[in-house]
């Protein structure tokens, strides 16, 4: 066997939650193939606590270029607002480091456009973070779907049911256009969604509805959708964050069975069902059994990815193509439902308004002009 390669070294860009409840476990999952050696902050104080907290000597610095600079890192994982996420990921691709950025990777299409052209002039890549692709369960049904084992996928129902209060957007950056990129379509819903369009392949069309029913904020509290597959199959998408009882939820009837995975922020094998249609033999159906191994979705199954992609020299899954495919379904969900005509796969593109920003510019949905 060849030898493994030496540990790549890593540096994390902001120290928030997401850092150190996601991002630190997976590093310490992986800590034969990564070494944590710098981390970027504004915020001194909260810097000093999370180089207090991870492991070994870990550099701190508050700017990102410095810290690109002194230390030349291999791997840059991004955990800040997304408003920040375009131009932190283009400077650690274009220093030659790899990155793996929390969701939404960056705001708009035009934006993913400079962050692609970052990559072909580094030669390094760009995940963007959807760990539910990630773990066993999702790996096997997957495999079940494309391979046709549970016949065609002919109606499908991807729900993000969740709930945020007030308080939640309190914190400044949430609910505008220009920090955060929307509403649950592009904070929330996302997840569930991308995990549909790993399902199921490439959509073709797409009909949507939006509304602002409680909340204060300039995008949407809740969508709909209806989505026409590339396969002929239908769905249902919902993004909402005014559900009480919070539910992640994915339904895909295929001709000889049905899949549901029923979670919250996370799944693992037992979150998965399949039912028979009446006409398959039990044993056929026994054998759609989850797989032994239980690996729950998760950043670690993600970066574990990236650096078997890594070691094998490809391009890591959640880059370039599947990157764009999930950003340019957000757009053409905004865009059906605030022009209130079905969009196509592949509509959106430069000198479309909703190619340099998910509100269009439309005149009920942009934001007002600030003082």
């Amino acid at each position: 066997m060849a030898p493994r390669p030496v540990r790549r070294r890593v540096a994390v860009v902001g120290t928030g939650a997401i850092v150190t409840g996601s991002h630190l476990p997976a590093l310490a999952a992986h800590a034969d193939r990564v070494e944590l050696v710098a981390a970027v902050d504004v915020d001194p104080a909260r810097l000093d606590a999370f180089r207090a907290q991870a492991p070994g000597d870990v550099a701190g610095h508050t700017s990102t270029g410095a810290m690109l600079d002194a230390v030349c890192p291999d791997l840059v994982l991004v955990g800040t607002p997304p408003s920040l996420h375009r131009e932190q990921t283009v400077a650690a691709l274009e220093a030659g480091a790899w990155v793996l950025c929390e969701k939404p990777l960056c705001l708009s299409l035009a934006e993913y456009d400079d962050i692609a052209a970052a990559e072909q002039a580094s030669g390094a890549y760009a995940s963007v973070i959807f760990q539910h692709r990630y773990g066993s369960g999702a790996a096997h049904a997957r495999a079940l779907i494309a391979s046709g084992e549970l016949g065609a996928p002919l109606v499908a129902h991807c729900q993000t049911t969740w709930h945020r209060d007030a308080a939640y957007y309190a914190v400044p950056w949430r609910g505008r256009w220009t920090t955060e990129g929307g509403g649950p379509t592009m904070g929330h819903g996302i997840h569930q969604y991308d995990l549909l369009l790993h399902l199921l392949g490439p959509w073709a069309e797409i009909r949507a509805m939006a509304a602002r029913l409680v909340h204060d904020t300039e995008g949407e509290d809740v969508s709909t959708a209806l989505v026409r597959f590339e396969s002929g199959a239908l769905a249902t998408v919902v993004n909402s964050v005014l559900s009480p009882h919070g539910r992640s939820r994915i339904r895909v009837d295929c001709a000889d069975a049905t899949v549901e995975l029923t979670h919250l922020y996370g799944h693992r094998n037992d979150d998965w069902t399949y039912t028979p249609a009446r006409h398959v033999a039990p044993e056929r159906a026994a054998a759609w059994s989850a797989p032994g191994a239980d690996v729950p979705s998760s950043h670690t199954a993600q970066l574990g990815a990236v650096l078997d992609a890594w070691d094998a020299g490809v391009r890591p899954p959640g880059s370039g193509p599947e990157a764009r495919a999930t950003l340019e379904f957000a757009a053409a969900l905004y865009k059906a439902a605030f022009s209130g005509r079905p969009v196509r796969a592949g509509e959106i593109t430069p000198g479309d308004p909703f190619h340099s920003a998910m509100h269009g510019d439309h005149s009920d949905w942009a934001p007002a002009e600030r003082a």
